[in-house]
């Protein structure tokens, strides 16, 4: 399984993280973003410049340059597990025309269960650590269990900013979703269960759907 070539595509606040993190160790996959592609390669040249010389602009850093750094990024990989990219149809057949994937995991979940699970996350001022105030609450309301530091709650995910995040999620990804099912391509899992009943179907799925 070390050589499979996989995709995972969830919304804000599905799990994709974590089952990523699981992925990668399990079958020992080189874990692809488009963000640490690109600072890893950010002076590669290529036809339109180096990526470099957007981000240090601040200005986004166009598809054709993202589709070579990251394409340079599986050639150096056995297997994979993509996740960021693709981001849109363009790059999804851009990707479609470089290499055989073996899957799309996608991490299917209702958006009021996304939005509870975005709000409602606290995180420590001092030390970083993450809690929930229903799923994985501190032992006391507001106070760090590592470091007895003060517990805020992100911007990020105040619920105005976290419908906004999942609405501009949905106007991209949904092509993209349509467009892997289209081809077969698309694992869809039930993010909504417990993580490891998440991590149990995401796991018999490269087992036994991936070819």
């Amino acid at each position: 399984m070390a050589d499979s070539r996989l995709i995972i595509l969830g919304a804000p606040g599905a799990g994709k993280g974590t089952q990523c993190e699981r992925l990668v160790d399990e079958f020992d996959l080189a874990h692809v973003t488009t963000g640490d592609a690109l600072r890893a390669n950010k002076h590669m040249e290529t036809e339109y410049g180096t990526p470099a010389s957007y981000m240090d602009e601040g200005e986004l850093v166009p598809d054709p340059v993202v589709n070579e750094i990251v394409e340079a990024e599986l050639e150096a990989a056995d297997g994979f597990v993509l996740d960021g990219y693709p981001r849109n149809q363009d790059q999804a057949e851009y990707l479609d025309s470089i290499t055989d994937l073996d899957g799309v995991l996608y991490l299917a979940v209702d958006k009021e269960v996304l939005i509870e699970r975005l709000t409602g996350r606290r995180v420590c001022s001092n030390c970083g650590a993450n809690y929930h105030v229903k799923f994985n609450p501190p032992a006391e309301a507001g106070t760090c269990n590592e470091c007895g530091g003060d517990l805020y709650h992100r911007e990020d995910d105040q619920e105005e900013t976290a419908r906004e995040r999942l609405r501009v999620y949905e106007e991209n990804t949904q092509p993209l979703i349509e467009f892997y099912r289209g081809i077969g391509e698309l694992i869809e899992i039930d993010g909504e269960q417990s993580i490891e009943a998440v991590w149990e179907d995401v796991k018999t799925a490269v087992q036994s759907e991936v070819p």
